[in-house]
């Protein structure tokens, strides 16, 4: 193996521009991989992050994002990348790999966080800890909308094609005011705590036309909306939801299907990457509908501090009351309050 240095991504333009054409080109890089998620978690979120990379001859050979979260509630933890499904090492080169593995491991403990978590897609065979608690689903577009249609499971064609009996309208655009407000009321339907809203904002603006708004009106009232991102010939539908008149409606399947039939048509998109669900959960089997296969993701982890692998699912016994009380609260207050717990929740 040629000797690598490890090094850590600073505020330089030049080197984030290296980091973003080596995720480009590298077979393992993401949406996720990219130097744009250090801004958007240190400016939304206050976290510290270490974006390492192994370099040889002024040429970068793999990268690693991280970034550490601190809280007295949920603790502390290295993780690549929070608010992202994938993460991990991106490298072509397994030496690399685990060097950057191994750089991530010495970080974590330096930082005595209570464990390091590393989100990759694909098992892999290290001296970490896996754990499979959720799935990704995604599905091949078709060349127009009748072939995207079809390819769809029949049940759910069924009730895509009742909801373009309903009346709905879709506009794609960049406004992420909309798209936040019916969010966060949906994620407070489920009991869950929203995002800051300039989250969303510091997306749209970091990542420009690779994050896209699509949302729904019937009779002029906006009813669903989903930002997503575009990578590599994927869109990644990220940040939906509905309101309650959704379900009635059929929005929300409107809502993904025209992504599919914009993207295919518009930004020449090859796959709809329907994002990670928890295994047997409602979206898990919402997703199973649509006709896609789950892929299980291999999540990894190395403790430092902790004893055991954490477990900051909403399925969790010891969150239930705190989730059917959060349900319960009124919108404005979700809204204020919910910034503050969902930064240690990505």
């Amino acid at each position: 193996m040629t000797a690598v240095e490890i090094k850590t991504l600073g505020q330089d333009e030049t080197t984030k521009q290296k980091w973003d054409a080596f995720v480009e080109q590298c077979s393992l890089g993401s949406f996720f991989h990219l130097s744009g998620w250090k801004t958007v978690i240190e400016d939304a979120y206050g976290h510290s992050c270490h974006f390492l990379y192994a370099e040889s001859d002024n040429q970068i050979l793999g990268v690693l994002p991280l970034a550490h979260q601190s809280s007295k509630l949920f603790g502390k933890a290295l993780i690549s990348t929070p608010f992202c499904v994938y993460g991990g090492v991106a490298s072509d080169d397994p030496q690399v790999m685990t060097a950057l593995e191994q750089a991530a491991i010495d970080l974590a403990e330096k930082l005595e966080v209570d464990y390091l978590e590393l989100r990759y897609p694909f098992e892999r065979q290290n001296q970490l800890s896996e754990k499979c608690a959720h799935a990704t689903f995604s599905y091949m577009l078709g060349d127009d909308d009748e072939s995207i249609l079809a390819g769809i499971k029949k049940k759910q064609r069924a009730v895509i094609r009742q909801s373009l009996k309903n009346n709905l309208e879709y506009t794609v655009s960049g406004d992420v005011d909309e798209c936040y407000n019916i969010y966060s009321e949906s994620v407070r339907n489920l009991g869950t705590p929203v995002f800051p809203k300039h989250y969303f904002a510091t997306l749209k603006k970091v990542f420009g036309e690779q994050c896209e708004i699509l949302t729904v009106t019937h009779q002029g009232k906006s009813v669903s909306s989903v930002l997503s991102f575009y990578y590599k010939g994927d869109v990644l539908p990220y940040y939906g939801g509905g309101l309650p008149e959704a379900r009635e409606l059929k929005s929300n399947d409107l809502m993904y299907y025209q992504l599919m039939c914009h993207a295919r048509q518009n930004r020449d998109t090859q796959r709809f990457d329907f994002g990670r669900s928890k295994i047997d959960s409602g979206a898990y089997q919402y997703k199973k509908h649509w006709g896609m296969e789950p892929v299980s993701l291999h999540y990894q982890y190395y403790l430092v501090k902790a004893t055991e692998l954490p477990n900051l699912s909403p399925n969790n016994p010891k969150y239930q009351l705190f989730i059917r009380l959060w349900k319960k609260l009124p919108i404005s207050v979700s809204r204020f309050i919910g910034p503050f717990l969902s930064r240690y929740l990505g």
